[in-house]
């Protein structure tokens, strides 16, 4: 996006840079990478990260306003709701598409937001690889906010525990093993000292949680929370009841509370009027249909990954839909083949790590994650056998 630290970067890289990277990631952290990582990092101006600061902090005045907790409850699906205080979303992602306007400008455009953790621990990681194996200009940085490396894990290390010791803090997932996030979980135990742990194999006892811990059964008393209950809901019955686990009254403390996962979401959008913020509307509550529908994308409120989104979206199709309560109906962004690659252009998106610090008046952003596609959309499965392409980070002008 910055044209003479492209050209800079393409022309200083070789495979075997690209190679040594992802080795010795791969050596840090055996058997864990089990996504592509891309070939660059995103280089984004100061003005570009004005805007897409400036739409966050829009978004993050109507989440503090006193109405919202009302605003959204209907976002939780009753099977899914859990009980103990939501207190304050201590962590949050706003994912931003590099698209262009009429005028040929490059512009930031919300695709999608999520009160939930995201790739925290290994985004540091990756930065790192980065500055080891490739040429990162001077005067740019993958964090915001000012923060230093230090600060980044200082922080987060006392999020993730808050007063507690590592040993009564867990990671929760379902099946972590499997997760492609996985080596997200390696990286955060480095740096919390925190086990990833299944749903399946807590341990209750009234209205306490156990999980085994050396050899015994250790209490647990704060859960950083990385289940996605759309996902639990996509295994057998027997797996989906260990749900009944965390429901009901717990003795534990969330980071962050389950809650704030829909709440925060694809069902916020429609409330939202920004020009960085395409317009969104609740499938259910639309009288007309718009005439351009072939400029629309109808998503599912509840899912993730990119999974079950309509990008041709036809009258046929919504007078197939059931639960239309369950859908939105959000005007297409054009991301822009803006990323100059030695084998084509490419497009990019780029997640907004947002953390609320214990005693701020305020979420502030912190770091980063980026994505490089040549497919229709982001994502692994729209990629496959392509290059420059795939999970990245993005550096910043200072």
């Amino acid at each position: 996006m910055i044209p003479t630290i492209r050209q800079l970067y393409n022309s200083s890289f070789t495979q075997n840079k690209y190679e040594s990277l992802v080795s010795w990631i791969e050596e840090q952290y055996p058997a864990t990478l089990d996504f592509r990582i891309a070939e660059t990092p995103l280089f984004i101006s100061k003005q570009f990260t004005t805007e897409m600061t400036e739409t966050c902090r829009y978004i993050l005045s109507t989440i503090q306003e006193t109405s919202f907790t009302a605003l959204t409850e209907k976002a939780i699906p009753d099977q899914f709701r859990i009980e103990g205080p939501e207190e304050k979303p201590l962590f949050m992602a706003f994912d931003f598409g590099i698209c262009k306007n009429e005028s040929g400008k490059l512009i930031p455009q919300l695709i999608e937001m999520q009160g939930f953790p995201s790739l925290f621990a290994y985004q540091l990681l990756l930065d790192n690889a980065f500055r080891k194996h490739t040429s990162i200009p001077q005067g740019f940085s993958a964090f915001l906010s000012n923060w230093t490396e230090a600060e980044y894990k200082d922080n987060f290390k006392n999020i993730v525990l808050g007063a507690h010791k590592p040993e009564e803090v867990i990671l929760l997932e379902l099946f972590p093993e499997n997760q492609k996030t996985k080596i997200d979980f390696a990286v955060t135990a480095t740096l919390t000292g925190i086990k990833a742990v299944c749903l399946t194999q807590l341990i209750r006892k009234n209205k306490e949680l156990f999980y085994e811990h050396e050899g015994k059964m250790q209490p647990i008393k704060r859960i950083y929370n990385r289940l996605i209950f759309d996902e639990l809901q996509q295994q057998p019955l027997a797996i989906q009841e260990s749900l009944l686990k965390i429901k009901g009254e717990i003795e534990v403390e969330w980071c962050i509370h389950p809650h704030w996962f829909y709440r925060i979401s694809k069902y916020l959008l429609p409330f939202l009027h920004h020009p960085n913020i395409p317009k969104t509307y609740f499938l259910n509550e639309i009288t007309q249909l718009p005439s351009d529908l072939e400029n629309y994308v109808l998503k599912p409120l509840f899912s993730f990954a990119g999974q079950g989104v309509l990008l041709d979206v036809t009258n046929v199709q919504l007078e197939k839909i059931k639960d239309p309560e369950n859908w939105i109906l959000q005007h297409k962004v054009n991301y822009a083949n803006c990323i100059n690659t030695p084998d084509g252009f490419a497009k990019a998106e780029i997640r907004l790590f947002y953390w609320w610090i214990p005693g701020q008046s305020t979420p502030i952003p912190v770091n980063n994650l980026g994505r490089i596609s040549k497919g229709e959309m982001i994502g692994t499965r729209y990629n496959m056998d392509k290059t420059w392409v795939g999970s990245t980070c993005c550096y910043f002008e200072q």
